[in-house]
């Protein structure tokens, strides 16, 4: 079954049941075992032990973002309980005075947090969640914006961990410099660029529609907190401490700095390596754990001398911390076991579409388009944009070589937009799970509000994807998409009335 068609069928499963049942663990496990059974030649125990082995082995393989997500959790737990999360929305219902202000806040915190998407989309959940709250904003309407700020903003950021993934996808026979592509490609990345207009046009404008429209008018005329997050430890702690704003910008920007310096060092910057060569050298994960436990001491160091929170408190939020991160926990593990199962140890679902793409590469006259649609289907079926680029540029370098630069450097812009494309669409992507956790948003309505908006931009995407084929020029096709983009939102303010903000 494997590199063939069937390879298909797990991601689809998995899908399929999660929007028609809403219900994504058993979505996830009913897909993950039917691939393996499809692995196993349908030998039902012999499914199960290959299930697990994977399950184990994923997890093992990404330990690191476990640890990571525990750490931030315990912070933020910490950081609510201390107060300093209340004095921040008491700060802020000062100063921001309207919906449209509060929602402008989120993506400018997101754009600043640009060095991970993990981190981007618990952080700014955890510190704008109040105030959006205040405002009767749809918690499926932050879910989109951090949602659409996270993945587009590390994708054309230098330094983020995303950079030095894509760096590291390149083979290590290339003669390319990774880093250097990854340069080339960040203005010719339409997607990201596209869903960061995009999103600043639907808050400012207060038009939105399909099934947001219903999210945000249900918020407006009865807010109410989903139910799986009525009795998270987060809710149900009022934050008594003393803490005030510093309490909350002081550990997030150690957080920041600590996660920077963290990715630097295991890149090799204190024996003597470049910043660029650094990040593209280091083991983000591992970046990520280090500023979190430094954050994470730093606060201890802040809170408990000044009393700011009790030690007993202090340390209750560990507990609270973790059981908050659970169900974003368990849902990576399944997700990350599902791309186990379409991996090339098993059924190589990217082998097949490779295979596809490299037979017909000779009728193939226009890349970037065919690329980016292959992209999104392959990011959307297996929930991570990593392991799509991963797959899909080797491809690419392949059939272009390293002559035609220019080409190349607009192609892999083409698979970046579709891996992070699809990766927003994807129902089991790890950041759409992230930004419905860090939102507290049920996770399929998020899924299922945010769609449609994914639809339009990447639509206008395709058409610049379409152009650069023909014209071979990156600059063409970034002008006609964002033209595209433009009449798409004369089109929405024509046929959608705006929300009271």
């Amino acid at each position: 079954m494997a590199q063939t068609a069937w390879a298909m069928l797990p991601p689809i499963i998995t899908i399929v049941l999660a929007l028609l049942t809403k219900e994504v663990y058993m979505s996830l496990i009913i897909g993950i075992f039917s691939g393996a059974m499809l692995f196993t030649d349908f030998s039902v125990l012999g499914s199960i032990i290959a299930m697990f082995e994977i399950m184990a082995d994923k997890i093992g393989g990404n330990a690191n973002i476990l640890i990571f997500l525990v750490i931030l959790g315990i912070l933020v737990a910490v950081i609510t309980r201390s107060g300093a999360t209340r004095a921040y929305g008491e700060w802020a219902g000062r100063v921001i005075k309207s919906q449209r202000a509060a929602l402008l806040v989120t993506p400018l915190l997101g754009i600043i947090i640009f060095i991970d998407d993990y981190f981007n989309c618990l952080t700014v959940g955890t510190v704008m969640r109040p105030v959006t709250d205040k405002f009767k904003v749809a918690r499926a309407k932050l879910a989109y914006i951090i949602d659409a700020t996270a993945a587009p903003i590390c994708i054309i950021a230098p330094v983020s961990s995303w950079a030095a993934a894509v760096g590291s996808s390149l083979p290590e026979d290339s003669s390319i410099d990774g880093f250097g592509l990854f340069l080339q490609t960040i203005p010719f990345n339409l997607y990201a660029w596209l869903t960061i207009a995009f999103m600043f046009f639907i808050i400012l404008s207060g038009r939105d529609f399909g099934a947001m429209a219903k999210s945000v008018s249900e918020s407006e005329e009865h807010f109410v907190v989903p139910k799986e997050y009525e009795d998270t430890e987060y809710a149900s702690v009022a934050g008594d401490g003393k803490g005030k704003m510093v309490d909350l910008i002081l550990p997030l920007v150690v957080l920041i700095g600590a996660c920077i310096y963290g990715m630097l060092y295991t890149g090799g910057i204190q024996e003597g390596k470049s910043i660029a060569d650094a990040f593209a050298d280091c083991d983000s994960s591992k970046g990520l754990v280090f500023g979190s436990f430094v954050a994470l001491a730093f606060t201890a160091f802040l809170y408990l001398p000044r009393r700011v929170l009790g030690f007993n408190a202090f340390c209750d939020g560990f507990s609270a911390g973790f059981k908050a991160m659970t169900p974003a926990i368990f849902i990576l593990c399944l997700a990350w076991t599902l791309s186990g199962i379409c991996s090339d140890k098993c059924l190589d679902l990217g082998g097949f579409v490779g295979q596809v793409v490299s037979t017909n590469a000779s009728v193939i006259t226009f890349l970037p388009p065919i690329f980016f649609l292959v992209a999104i289907g392959l990011a959307f079926a297996t929930g991570t944009s990593w392991g799509t680029f991963g797959i899909l540029i080797p491809i690419a370098i392949a059939i272009l070589g390293v002559e035609n630069e220019g080409m190349l450097a607009i192609t892999v812009a083409a698979i970046l937009s579709g891996a992070v494309g699809g990766d927003h669409a994807s129902p089991i992507s790890d950041t759409t799970i992230l930004a419905s956790a860090g939102a507290q948003c049920h996770h399929l309505d998020h899924v299922n509000t945010q769609i449609p908006y994914v639809f339009v931009v990447a639509l206008c995407s395709l058409v610049g994807y379409v152009v650069d084929g023909f014209t071979q020029n990156g600059w063409m096709g970034l002008g006609v998409g964002f033209a595209c983009l433009v009449l798409a939102m004369v089109v929405i303010c024509n046929r959608v009335s705006a929300a009271r903000t």
